[in-house]
This record gives structure tokens, C-alpha cells and sequence, in this order.
């Protein structure tokens, strides 16, 4: 039996709200949630504790460890049959400190807006979420999830503020969302290589849908926390605009051999004023080891436990307008080239007043600006209709790549 429990109008001051299982919450246009923790006086989530069997059951999660977290405003765990509906307001209030100090820890990590842990079939439908003290929806090893028509909206300066970071999730659904952000709009994670060596539990078969993505730094990421992998992921019939990114992968010597990503598609996509429409980086460098020679070199090192895969992406009618630094920036690690990339039907045109800077966070990088496609570490390329517009110098810088198919034609090698 579904219980049901309705906000008016109005604004209403106040801590964690838990939600149970069987439950519809709505929130009336006008009504508005805002949260009042404090570092003080808010809630904490253990990073993990033991369950009935001694098992570790983990709870607190930032950036894809087990670490003590401030609860949410709006908070579920291991609930079921959850619906949260109208067209109120959740106001994470994180001017008030929240995002002072980003990168310290005070007493605990900063708390989300909305999240789920362990928990299945919930839908979010119709409301904002504004201002949130870091990521705004961050659903964590859950099942049969559906964001519809929503608006997330946090300043452009607001730190590590994400839209919505399915962790370790599966059947996800993400339509008709509207991102305005601090950071990326969608971020597709599965923690880092303690949980992901443990738990081995990728998020997968995530559709993003009609989605509006603006400002944030990436429009659809996958990473860098993604050592328990990501797989079969669609992103179709969605505008960027503004993003630093369109796609955009981050991952890393160190994530793992459970670090799988691959059957991801893109289709039917505009970008308008992205910098860099897609990239696939293998060297990204935002960790406390992230500038170690292990991680940046681009010598050939052994495959090990240690060591991620990338593979099958096909990106299909993709129209990028006013883009300013590279086309697409694919490098994958020499001993684990990416596998099996293809584009069909995409355009890429590019300012005239167009900024130099970097595609990717990795180091020993140069500036580029009005680059088509940089390829490097890739095993096979498909390439059937891809045009290009105002690139400066060769469309095509290939390095490191055994096959490249340009509209039917196999090229030569570039390895």
C-alpha cells in the first residue's frame, strides 16, 4: 500500500527528510524545501559499517570512496517503491558554507540535494533542484531509477556541483532534464579501485534522453571514478550548449581491470559553443597521484590489475557548431588502446574567433585550437560522412592507430 505526503505552498527550513519505502512525496508549485544543516548540525553517513552477516555495507560515498558523508536534504536508504512528484522546489542552500573549502573535510565530506543508496524503483518527476552543496542527484547502487523533467540548476561557479552522478546504478532513465551547472551535467560513475576490485558493480544500461545541457563542464561524463565500469550507455536527441565537453571520459592507469567501458552510443546530438565535442581521456590527472609517472607517462607500461579498458563507441548524427578547440581527442594507453570507435553523419564547425587551449586534463599536453580529430592509441576507426569546417592544418592527426576506415576506404597504417 502506497502512502502519500503533500507540501503546500511555501518555504520550510529543515534538515534531513528520510524517505521510507511506498511512499509518494509531493511538492506543491510554490512549495520549497530548504536545507538548514549545517557542518555543526547536519546528519552523517558512515562510509560503511557491517551488516548482519559482519559483511562491510557502505553508505557515505565521495568521490568514489567509502568516506563519511553529510546527509542529503532529501535522503533514501534501501528503499523501494518511491515516488517524488510535483513542481516545488529542493534548495540545497549551499551559499551558507557548504561550498567554502570544497577540497577540505569538516567533520565530514559535503552532503548531496538528493540521494538514494541500496535502493530500487524510484522516480523523480516535474521538480527543481537548485543550489546544491555538491553533487545534485547522486543515486548509488541502485536499480530501475527514472528522472523526468526536471530542472538542476547551481551557479557556474559553484564547485563539484554535478547534475546527476548515477553510481554503481542499473536501468537508469534520464528525460526531458534541464542542467544549468557548476560542473558536469551528467556524471556516470562506479567508484574507484577499493570498491570497484570489491564489488565489481558497473552502471549500466543508462539511457539519457531530450535533455537540455548547459555550462557545465562536461554535458554527458563518464569518470573518472569508474573502476567498477560502465557499460551500455544511450545519449540521443539532446542539445549541449556551452559545456567544455560534450562526451567526455575520464579514466586512468590505476582504476582497474574491472574498469570496463564500452557499448556507448551517441545520436541525433546538437552542440552549440562546446569547446571540445568529444574526448576520451586515459590519462586524466585530477587524483593526489594524479601527475606520477605511472599515471602520465605515455610509454608503453605491463597490463596489470591495475589497468582499464575502453572500447565500442559510435557516435551517429552529431552537429557541432561554433566548437574552438579540437573536433574529438581520443588517446588511449598504448598497452590498452581503445577498441573499435566509429562516427557516421557528424559535423564539426568551428568559430573563426576561436581561443587556443588544452582538450583534455592530462599533462604534457599542448594548446590546440581549430583541431579536427586527435587520435591516438586506437585499434580500429570508422569514419562515413564526417565533415569538418574552418579547421585549421590536417582534419585528421593520427597516431598509433592499426586501422582507419574513411567512408569505405581502409587507410594506411599509423602505427
Amino acid at each position: 500500500m502506497m502512502g502519500e505526503f503533500f507540501i503546500p505552498k511555501g518555504t520550510y527550513a529543515t534538515k534531513t527528510i528520510f524517505l521510507k519505502s511506498n511512499l509518494t512525496l509531493e511538492l506543491e508549485k510554490g512549495a520549497t524545501l530548504l536545507y538548514s544543516a549545517s557542518f555543526e548540525s547536519g546528519a552523517i553517513l558512515p562510509g560503511y559499517t557491517k551488516n548482519s552477516n559482519h559483511e562491510e555495507y557502505y553508505l557515505g560515498s565521495w568521490e568514489g570512496n567509502p568516506l563519511d558523508t553529510f546527509t542529503a536534504l532529501i535522503q533514501g536508504v534501501n528503499v523501494s517503491n518511491v515516488n517524488l512528484i510535483g513542481e516545488g522546489v529542493l534548495d540545497g542552500n549551499g551559499s551558507i558554507g557548504w561550498w567554502d573549502f570544497p577540497k577540505v573535510r569538516n567533520v565530514a565530506w559535503r552532503p548531496r540535494l538528493f540521494q538514494i543508496i541500496h535502493s530500487h524503483h524510484v522516480n523523480v518527476q516535474g521538480i527543481t533542484l537548485q543550489n546544491s552543496p555538491s553533487w545534485t542527484v547522486h543515486p548509488l547502487f541502485s536499480d530501475d531509477l527514472k528522472f523526468i523533467d526536471l530542472k538542476i540548476i547551481n551557479p557556474k561557479d559553484s564547485p563539484n556541483t554535478d547534475g546527476l552522478d548515477p553510481e554503481s546504478c542499473h536501468r537508469v532513465l534520464i528525460l526531458g532534464v534541464h542542467f544549468s551547472v557548476g560542473d558536469d551535467c551528467i556524471a556516470i560513475k562506479s567508484g574507484k579501485i577499493y570498491l570497484g576490485s570489491r564489488l565489481k558493480r558497473a552502471s549500466e544500461y543508462i539511457t539519457i534522453r531530450n535533455c537540455s545541457m548547459n555550462f557545465g563542464h562536461g554535458a554527458v561524463v563518464i569518470g573518472s571514478e569508474m573502476a567498477g565500469g560502465v557499460k551500455h550507455i544511450l545519449v540521443e536527441q539532446c542539445l549541449f550548449n556551452e559545456t567544455d565537453r560534450g562526451l567526455r571520459i575520464k579514466t586512468r592507469r590505476g582504476r582497474g581491470e574491472a574498469a570496463i567501458v564500452e557499448d556507448v552510443t551517441f545520436r541525433h546530438i546538437e552542440m552549440e559553443k562546446v569547446l571540445t565535442p568529444l574526448v576520451v581521456n586515459c590519462f586524466y590527472f585530477c587524483d593526489p597521484d594524479g601527475h606520477s609517472e605511472y599515471v602520465k607517462t605515455k610509454e608503453t607500461l605491463p597490463v596489470d590489475y591495475r589497468t582499464p579498458d575502453i572500447r565500442d563507441f559510435c557516435f551517429e548524427d552529431i552537429k557541432c557548431r561554433h566548437s574552438e578547440i579540437a573536433a574529438a581527442y581520443f588517446y588511449g594507453l598504448p598497452e590498452k588502446p581503445i577498441e573499435r570507435l566509429s562516427l557516421k553523419d557528424c559535423v564539426f564547425h568551428f568559430t573563426t574567433e576561436a581561443e587556443p587551449g588544452v582538450p583534455a586534463m592530462m599533462d604534457d599536453i599542448p594548446n590546440y585550437c581549430q583541431n579536427g580529430m586527435v587520435l591516438n592509441n586506437i585499434i580500429e576507426v570508422n569514419l562515413e560522412n564526417v565533415t569538418f569546417e574552418n579547421v585549421i592544418g590536417d582534419p585528421m592527426q593520427i597516431q598509433n592507430v592499426k586501422k582507419v576506415v574513411v567512408d569505405g576506404v581502409i587507410k594506411e597504417n599509423y602505427c
